[in-house]
């Protein structure tokens, strides 16, 4: 149990002793350390029950507690209208710390979800279009989400879920038709080349079924030899550039520090919804003019939406609930959550109203994430027409930034180390906003040692690291001194377990980028302030190197949920 599970438990069993059983209340943080080290609405919050004045109800809790005799506890008072701040004992601040050490990278983990089974559907990318910055964008909080839902004690299954058929990818298959394209076989030409390549087809063959008539038909007919399956040689091309799309984003991915147990391709998912569609027709339901739409109860105020065209195919709805249906059939999940663009809550919220009157679970156990749009350096991202920068672009481009700043910087100009400091400066920047919101990129700011960046946490650590290593050579090791008082770092690092419970309660890996920023801010205040490495005295030393040691060990598995690499060099 946490310290503040065993406060929250305090408090409810004062509430309960005061006669206001089952009150709602927070207990968090201050955002000033001098207000103390948990602060709590308690007393306004059941202040009515009880119908009592807030700083009345206040003065009850804090006698109630004292009588509790919480060994944690220096000392707890009524501050301003009904609010109750907690300070903590110095020791146990020590006894915190000695558990950092003992623990290492299991520290903050939490039981949450022990023993629960999560699937994270992300970074679901649309087949032939080559994996832009938008994508890197959902791929860093979904494989965020993913460490910290493992972080909760759960069996994390990632699964992503591609678009493998549909007019787009016909569009893409009949302009490669139409230009000589032997070099896709060609096994000496890069994968990069002949994505570029099809992404470009991509483009071309939207362009031409929008500008000429003369193309349409033989797209469609191009689109249904995909469904069908039929043995024509656009069919044939389909599957060879298929494989070339899945090993494309699977080396994409890599880099970036993501893996997937599972694929689940639409063209799988459209025909298992499809059946589903037409065995609720009438139920769930109803046909309109040759097609099969849902219309959801007027009080949900969603939208009518089109699962079945008149042509007799899935629409994306139907293939999302047919998705539904194969993610709970075959992994039976306590949780499934999904990483999606925000521009899809509408669709989402439509698909699970109509998925709960089939299979309630299906709606009750899915979790929906949205992210908002990134642009890069002010253009805003689409891939409709082209025009957007690529992934492995942008990366370039940010590395190419790192590498120059490097010069001179041995341990930075590391190629290993400049992609991590580059992937570093892309991530912090996504993971840092709240879920919808939309970000814009921009490589200058992003890569800034001294202020809020992926690079300023990872020199942070580093910066530890290297105390660390300057200490050894001194002979000095981290060791804590009885009878210190405690540090802001300390208190600071005590906050990271409160930190990863709100993250996996919320979906929210933004709560981790900010405390970790407040952390390494609070780390150079106290390098600032004292010498650390003292050869003179090495009693101090070795206790500041111990707080010190602990914030990285904090700071490194904050980063690990970010999928941010620690450097011990830079």
């Amino acid at each position: 149990m946490t310290i503040r599970q065993k406060l929250h438990t305090a408090l409810a069993e004062s509430l309960k002793n005061l006669g206001a059983e089952n009150v709602s209340f927070s207990l968090e943080h201050p955002t000033e350390l001098s207000h103390g080290d948990f602060a709590t609405n308690a007393a306004l919050a059941s202040a009515k029950v009880l119908a009592k004045n807030p700083r009345e109800v206040a003065d009850a809790l804090v006698q109630e507690l004292k009588n509790q005799n919480i060994a944690e506890l220096e000392s707890v008072h009524v501050a301003g209208p009904g609010f109750i701040n907690f300070k903590l004992t110095d020791s146990y601040f020590q006894e915190l710390n000695k558990t950092v050490f003992l623990e290492q990278e299991n520290f903050g983990k939490s039981g949450v979800h022990l023993g629960k089974k999560i699937l994270v559907e992300h970074s679901s990318p649309n087949l032939f279009k080559p994996f832009h910055i938008g994508h890197m964008m959902n791929n860093a909080i979904g494989e965020s989400l993913v460490r910290i839902m493992k972080f909760s004690g759960a069996n994390v299954i990632p699964i992503s879920f591609p678009s493998d058929v549909g007019l787009g990818i016909a569009k893409a298959i009949w302009s490669v038709m139409q230009q000589e394209h032997a070099f896709l076989y060609d096994d000496s030409a890069s994968l990069e080349s002949k994505m570029k390549f099809l992404g470009e087809c991509y483009a071309a063959g939207t362009r031409a079924f929008e500008d000429n008539p003369e193309t349409v038909s033989e797209i469609r007919k191009i689109n249904e030899e995909i469904y069908r399956a039929e043995n024509t040689p656009a069919f044939e091309l389909y599957l060879h550039t298929k494989k070339l799309n899945v090993h494309y984003f699977e080396n994409t991915v890599a880099r970036l520090g993501s893996h997937f147990d599972s694929y689940i391709f639409e063209s799988e998912a459209g025909i298992v919804g499809e059946k589903i569609i037409r065995e609720h027709i009438g139920n769930v339901f109803k046909e309109s003019e040759g097609a099969v739409i849902y219309v959801p109860e007027e009080s949900t105020h969603l939208p009518t939406l089109v699962f079945m065209t008149s042509e007799g195919h899935p629409t994306y709805e139907t293939k999302d609930m047919g998705l539904l249906s194969i993610k709970f059939d075959r992994y039976n999940p306590d949780l499934s959550a999904i990483v999606t663009d925000a521009h899809q809550v509408p669709h989402f919220d439509v698909v699970v109203d109509a998925a709960s009157k089939i299979h309630s679970e299906w709606k009750e156990k899915s979790v929906h994430v949205p992210h908002g749009r990134m642009s890069f350096k002010g253009q805003k991202m689409s891939s409709r027409l082209g025009g957007v920068p690529l992934a492995t672009d942008v990366l370039e481009t940010v590395l190419a930034e790192v590498e120059e700043r490097s010069k001179g910087r041995e341990n930075t100009s590391t190629a290993e180390n400049a992609d991590a400091i580059a992937i570093a400066a892309i991530k912090f920047s996504i993971l840092r906003t709240k879920p919808g919101q939309n970000i814009n990129f921009d490589p200058e700011t992003s890569l800034s040692f001294e202020g809020d960046s992926g690079p300023y946490l990872q020199y942070t650590h580093a910066r530890i690291a290297s105390l660390l290593d300057k200490a050894a050579g001194l002979g000095i090791a981290p060791a804590y001194k009885a009878g210190e008082p405690a540090t802001d770092l300390e208190r600071i690092t005590m906050q990271f377990h409160s930190v990863v419970e709100s993250a996996i309660s919320e979906f929210a890996p933004q709560h981790v980028v900010t405390y970790l920023v407040e952390l390494c801010r609070t780390f150079n205040s106290f390098y600032g302030a004292n010498k650390i490495v003292d050869e003179s005295d090495q009693e101090t030393s070795a206790h500041r190197l111990a707080v010190a040691k602990a914030a990285q060990i904090v700071l490194k598995n904050g980063l690990g949920l970010l999928g941010i690499k620690a450097p011990e060099r830079m």
